[in-house]
């Protein structure tokens, strides 16, 4: 099984600048989206390979939503995470496989001067527990922009972002707690030291271009999938959206 995670960051834009061929080039049979700010109607057949999708869309036009495009049709899907102020956001989209759960998600933010942070704590307790509820059933991955990164080798700059969000203490442990319920960040588990590898980088200031950037994008899998892991990788070169795409490789079907 091939998975790619992308924070599109507007999947109309992204599909207006072509930038999702390079995707679609490297035949992936799941491809979860986060911020496609798009109903399903908006921008229907997204890639003719991948013709199940699966959309979690919000109250507000233009904002936030997640998608998981499939090449074979799930056992069962379900928008949210049973909580309203998530939900009413498109925050995480859940399909079922005969083998696992995988769900696209898109972490709160904190925003400057962590003004959400006390949510996003909220939201983060919200998650876990239903992950873990989830995984009772059957494995799961969870892939997205989850908004964090982790220790400091998963940031250009961590001495001057400790109090920016994304990278507070407060959430930091707390994505290791979730972690902690059983779950493995495929990328980090298969590259423990490499560092200067990330997945966001800022509009300003050049960042790209300089490599200062964040690993906020993950796919990470339930303890029991571990075994099953062949590859896990971070595609920066591919464009259109101030992200890069994320991806991880499966033995066996979904």
């Amino acid at each position: 099984m091939h998975l790619i995670s992308w924070n599109v960051n507007g999947l109309r834009s992204v599909l207006s600048k072509g930038a999702l061929r390079p995707v679609a080039d490297l035949s992936p049979d799941i491809l979860c989206l986060q911020e496609v700010r798009a109903r399903e109607d908006q921008v229907g057949q997204v890639i003719p390979g991948l013709p199940h999708q699966y959309f979690a869309t919000t109250r507000k036009p233009g904002y936030s939503g997640t998608a998981i495009l499939s090449r074979v049709p799930a056992l069962s899907w379900k928008e949210g995470i049973g909580k309203a102020m998530s939900d009413e956001e498109g925050r995480v989209m859940t399909v079922e496989f005969p083998s696992l759960y995988v769900l696209s998600v898109y972490v709160p933010n904190s925003q400057r001067g962590l003004l959400r942070l006390d949510v996003r704590l909220k939201w983060d307790g919200w998650f876990r527990s239903y992950v873990k509820e989830l995984a009772q059933g059957k494995p799961v991955l969870f892939c997205g922009d989850l908004n964090v990164a982790h220790e400091e080798i998963d940031i250009a700059r961590p001495r001057e972002n400790r109090l920016n969000a994304g990278f507070t203490d407060q959430e930091r442990r707390s994505f290791g707690r979730t972690l902690k319920v059983g779950f493995v960040d495929t990328w980090r588990a298969l590259h423990p030291q490499e560092p200067d590898r990330y997945t966001w980088w800022s509009w300003a200031s050049r960042a790209r271009e300089r490599n200062i950037g964040w690993r906020i994008d993950y796919v990470c899998v339930s303890e029991s999938l571990r075994p099953r892991v062949r590859d896990a990788y971070i595609l920066d070169d591919i464009m259109g959206s101030d992200h890069c795409p994320v991806g991880l490789k499966l033995a066996g079907k979904a």
